[in-house]
């Protein structure tokens, strides 16, 4: 069956550019510990690539919802009944990563469709800001300042900039063009002046600045509930691949299959380049970014190849139904099934899928993730590393990752 494409933007949200500074009021004393006190926590901001985004679904499969669900009806309720969600659509799943246990708390301030700055639009999106309306929407590092003055915050993990890239427009852009054109002559997403408007010098300036003050923003929240710079580490993740290069899909890319089977309707030509050019560039922008701000003691978790040989459409992995499983809970589902969400389109009308989950970690990835940021807080002494694959199986109900 043909799908067609509706759209992968979570949101048609349009760029306030306005940065509303903390109230001019005087800050507690720094504590070496931090004002709070009891269990340290770890605390999330930023975009859908750290909120839990997809988290619901372990795999995919196009018979039924049941094999891969592994969270159900309330995977994305975060308000404080678990009824539904502080901030709608902000999709902060129960798999995210920044449960880390352990005696360590986490606090998911991250939201889904994020930029480094507050949007506004069809659905509120707080960035990484102090946005305030006076009626309770607030920008993330002025949730994360109040939060922070009345408990043990320890540190902070932040995924920023994808969407100001415009990662689900571009992304929409190139599933469109593989359904609307034919393998003979395929219509590619890359020089589209839609895409190609992302990636210029002039945006990658203004995009590396937005998240560099974005960063401070977060130091700021810190230094005004009173925390010096060194009873804390902040920590900023890389983005993940979250499609394989043109050799390695399961899939051709003559007819629908590759979209209509597998949900990854990329012309190989397009895939390699979301991989050696737009996710390298993104990447780059925010190591730029890091250093631009002029944080000390920034640690980073290199996520890039974090997912390689789980990837959506990888012929290491499959289907349910292509690889003879029923259910997430069999043993060998999470080496034989994919970590990466479909991309979802107008068939997700019906079910219980939403298009904002597509191309994202899912509750496999989410856990993955875990995994690697409870060896970045490494017993309360922060470290940087790259994430990867170190074996197959479960541990504690995680796969088994590394970080080196």
């Amino acid at each position: 069956m043909r799908r067609s494409l509706l759209s992968l933007s979570v949101t048609s949200a349009t760029l306030l550019a306005l940065l509303v500074p903390p109230p001019a009021q005087a800050a507690p004393a720094a504590q070496a510990d931090g004002p709070g006190s009891g269990a340290p926590y770890v605390v999330s901001v930023g975009d859908s690539y750290i909120s839990g985004e997809a988290g619901r679904w372990a795999g995919s499969s196009n018979q039924s919802e049941a094999p891969a669900d592994a969270l159900g009806a309330h995977a994305y309720h975060d308000n404080a009944a678990g009824t539904g969600e502080a901030i709608e659509r902000c999709h902060r799943s129960k798999s995210a990563e920044i449960f880390i246990g352990g005696g360590v708390n986490g606090l998911n301030l991250a939201c889904s469709g994020a930029r480094a700055m507050t949007t506004s639009g069809d659905l509120f999106k707080p960035g990484l800001d102090f946005f305030d309306n006076g009626a309770g929407r607030i920008g993330q590092a002025k949730a994360l300042q109040q939060f922070a003055t009345t408990h043990n915050v320890k540190m902070v993990v932040a995924s920023i900039g994808g969407n100001d890239f415009g990662f689900a427009d571009v992304m929409a852009t190139c599933v469109t063009n593989f359904l609307t054109s034919p393998s003979w002559n395929p219509n590619l997403c890359q020089d589209d002046a839609s895409v190609t408007a992302n990636f210029t010098a002039a945006n990658i300036t203004a995009v590396r600045a937005r998240i560099a003050t974005g960063l401070q923003n977060i130091r700021t929240a810190m230094r005004n509930a009173g925390y010096a710079d060194t009873a804390w580490t902040l920590v900023v993740q890389t983005y993940p691949s979250p499609l394989p290069a043109a050799s390695a899909f399961r899939y051709g890319q003559s007819g629908f299959t590759r979209q209509s089977v597998g949900g990854c309707g990329f012309w190989n030509a397009d895939a390699n380049w979301a991989n050696t050019t737009a996710l390298t560039t993104i990447n780059a922008t925010v190591r730029a970014a890091i250093t631009d701000s002029g944080i000390a003691g920034i640690r980073t978790l290199e996520l890039a190849s974090a997912f390689n040989g789980r990837r959506l459409c990888e012929n290491t992995v499959g289907l349910y139904e292509e690889v003879g499983l029923s259910s997430w809970t069999q043993p060998t589902a999470v080496d034989r099934t994919e970590w990466i969400n479909q991309i979802r389109t107008v068939t997700t009308v019906g079910s219980n899928y939403y298009i904002q989950e597509s191309l994202h970690p899912n509750y496999w990835g989410q856990l993955a993730l875990r995994n690697c940021v409870r060896q970045v807080y490494n017993a309360g002494a922060p470290r940087g590393g790259t994430c990867s694959i170190a074996g197959t199986g479960l541990t504690n109900g995680e796969p088994r990752m590394g970080l080196s």
